[in-house]
């Protein structure tokens, strides 16, 4: 019998949700031995962890599949896109298994059959916060699973399930032995952050003998106590989000808010079965800034949705103009199959999305400059994400990692500067998204 430890690889694709999936069979490859390789050639076996939300994701999937294929031969598929085990199947038949999201006996079992384990003690030891796949200073922390929702665009629940939420006291668990590991972010995601819970009706769960429920608001509050900077992700505009405000202007979670909107107009908020009043959204948008001025709000939006009307989005970017929001993604609308949205009569012509995607850009991008260039002048604190010869780059409380904004910082004292330091910055320039500073 071989004593050669036993290496496998790993792809991972798609969102911070799945990139949590992949941490979480990592940690269980260490806990039984593996050792994960860096490359095709030196793994036993390669895991692809999957996309499968939308046509361009699906087909980056089936890419990573038939590239590991050619380069290492044995694959095993896991994440959403394993849900159509019959379609990867028809286009890759040599795979050696497929399983869906969150699916982690699955995928331990094809690896096991793939290339058995080494059973020593010696190796069986893994650090408590498990194996991660982000930079040592911050991490993710999924509280749920699933998603309850009916929006007509969206084909998560038949992939990922129904809402499971976790018990507060695992969470808050996990963020400790984080927090303790070094990390000084954590970035809270699900598919529905704001139902946290109302699954589970709320139960209470044992965290060092105190009894927390399993709410949002009771989560957050408990996180607070460990002072690491808590950021929510993916939060569905429930009314009781308003109860969360006054902890963010408490400083125990992060003045940052990501709300996908997805759009304005009445009318389409309907075809999509999201909330369509975005009226009182916006006096409660007002009202979030009045409890706590600093507040960062970042959405995301689809032009193009079957139906859309020119007055459908004229009316959108009115209501971002009155929204004035921190920070906007769009997307041009895709059928996904499954979706419901697909059978809605009057879909748009490409041409007419692009052009809107360009104009809805153009139009936020003015809208971010002018509140960027309000920050000249200003102090924040500035988590740091990378240094080097030149200068550090970071983040202030209102920019999530990969996707919002960066500070670059320069002058006396910053090449000096160590990732995971939270220091005070002085802005003296900005642009469209990102800020330049000094020490301050």
């Amino acid at each position: 019998m071989s004593t050669d430890i036993p290496k496998i690889g790993i792809v991972s694709l798609g969102c911070p949700k799945a990139l949590v999936d992949s941490e979480r069979i990592l940690t269980r490859l260490r806990a039984e031995g593996y050792e994960i390789s860096p490359t095709y050639d030196g793994a036993d076996a390669v895991i692809v962890n999957t996309c499968g939300f939308i046509d361009s994701a699906k087909q980056e999937s089936f890419d990573a599949i038939g590239e590991a294929l050619n380069e290492n031969g044995k694959v095993i598929v896991t994440g959403c896109l394993g849900v159509d085990e019959e379609g990867i199947r028809e286009i890759h038949p040599g795979v050696l298994a497929v399983s869906g999201p969150h699916q982690y006996e699955s995928v331990m079992q094809a690896v096991h059959e793939a290339s058995p384990p080494l059973h020593n003690p010696h190796m069986d030891l893994i650090p408590a916060e498990g194996i991660k796949l982000t930079p040592r200073h911050f991490a993710y922390l999924k509280i749920s699973e699933g998603c309850n929702q009916s929006c007509t665009f969206c084909i998560i629940p038949s992939m990922r399930g129904k809402l499971r939420s976790r018990p507060a006291g695992e969470v808050l668990k996990e963020a400790e032995n984080l927090a303790l590991s070094g990390v000084k972010e954590l970035l809270l995601v699900s598919q529905d952050t704001g139902a946290y819970g109302s699954d589970l009706k709320y139960e209470e769960s044992d965290f060092y003998g105190k009894a927390v429920r399993t709410k949002m608001y009771d989560l957050l509050d408990a996180l607070g106590s460990m002072k690491v900077w808590t950021r929510l992700h993916y939060v569905y505009p429930y009314p009781h989000v308003d109860d969360v405000i006054p902890l963010m202007a408490e400083g125990k979670v992060l003045p940052y808010l990501d709300i996908p909107f997805q759009h304005a107009s009445p009318k389409v908020l309907k075809l999509m079965k999201r909330p369509g009043n975005q009226m009182e959204l916006l006096e409660r948008i007002n009202k979030w800034r009045e409890i706590c001025p600093e507040i960062t709000i970042r959405s995301t939006f689809v032009v193009g949705f079957p139906g859309e009307t020119e007055e459908d989005f004229e009316y959108l970017l009115d209501w971002l103009g009155k929204a004035r929001l921190d920070r906007v993604g769009c997307f041009k609308y895709e059928n996904v199959d499954g979706a419901a949205a697909n059978d809605l009569p009057d879909h748009v012509d490409e041409e007419v999305k692009e052009q809107r995607w360009n104009r809805l850009m153009e139009f936020q991008r003015q809208i971010s400059d002018e509140i960027m260039q309000e920050k000249v002048g200003k102090t924040f604190e500035v988590l740091i994400d990378e240094v080097d010869e030149d200068g550090a780059v970071g983040r202030t409380k209102g920019d999530a990692p990969e996707i919002d904004g960066e500070v670059f910082i320069d002058g006396d004292g910053s090449t000096e500067l160590e990732v995971g330091d939270v220091v005070n910055i002085k802005i003296h320039a900005a642009e469209d998204y990102d800020l330049w500073g000094t020490l301050a």
